[in-house]
């Protein structure tokens, strides 16, 4: 008589078979299909229908609630917040930037870089901190840079995101090197050389969003507008900057709970 679940799962392949179970051994290898199918059956038939994981209550946490942080930014003293129709004009010359970034990647990719640009291998976040922002930003050292020196010694201002670096880039860089941007700005200052790279790595970015660069950019905004509220005066130069950068995550990539509402 057929079990139930037999007659609830039929066999895809019905075998008569000759041999008995004693005939077969389970620890060799079966000597042709049948007796390979006659040794699957018999495995199965020693597994138990039901396996009840034995779980220590001890063990697990009392509490298991995961909190996702979905804070908004906070609100600009009055004055400093932007224009809506400012906004709007920063949304399409990003736009626009965007565009021509896609439009001639492979054409600046192909560019030969100068001998002193070595780009940091993809992992190593320390020296994409001393490549974009430069060893007196990232160090803190004082700067040596004088009047009399014929050239910039990027090494120690940083490589500002030209066209031939950036379009090297893929997107799991982009989004590397953004998230170790942002990750520094959290504990320091706002500088301009961050600002041009973080533009920059917002304009290759590609939609749709993965989560990890959806949040990582919510962060920036509200980096961005902690940092605005500090501001004593409206021709502070980092303004322009920070309201920028907030346009470009609320109004751009549509995380509108951040965006600042016109006053």
């Amino acid at each position: 008589m057929k079990s139930d679940v037999e007659e609830l799962m039929p066999r895809l392949l019905p075998v008569e078979f000759e041999a008995s179970a004693e005939d077969l051994d389970l620890n060799g290898p079966p000597r042709n299909p049948r007796e390979y199918l006659r040794q699957v059956q018999l495995e199965a038939s020693l597994c138990p229908e039901v396996v009840v994981a034995q779980i220590d209550p001890k063990k697990l946490k009392k509490k298991q609630t995961v909190n996702a942080s979905v804070a908004g930014c906070h609100a600009a003293p009055a004055g400093f917040s932007p224009s809506l129709s400012w906004q709007k004009q920063q949304v399409s010359n990003f736009s626009g930037v965007r565009q021509s970034i896609t439009k001639n990647r492979k054409h600046w990719s192909t560019h030969t870089l100068d001998d002193n640009v070595l780009m940091p291998q993809l992992t190593d976040e320390e020296g994409w901190k001393r490549f974009c922002l430069g060893e007196t930003v990232y160090l803190g050292t004082p700067s040596c840079q004088t009047d009399a020196e014929p050239a910039l010694d990027y090494s120690k201002v940083g490589f500002p995101p030209f066209l031939s670096i950036v379009s090297r880039l893929n997107q799991s860089t982009v989004l590397m090197v953004l998230e170790v941007l942002i990750s520094w700005f959290e504990g320091n200052k706002f500088v301009p050389q961050l600002g041009c790279w973080l533009y920059s790595l917002l304009a290759c970015l590609e939609k749709p969003l993965l989560p990890e660069a959806h949040s990582s950019i919510r962060q920036l905004a509200r980096r961005c507008a902690q940092l605005r509220s500090t501001l004593e005066s409206q021709d502070d130069e980092q303004l322009p900057a920070l309201n920028l950068l907030i346009c470009l995550v609320a109004r751009y990539f549509e995380q509108n709970d951040l965006a600042d509402q016109p006053e």
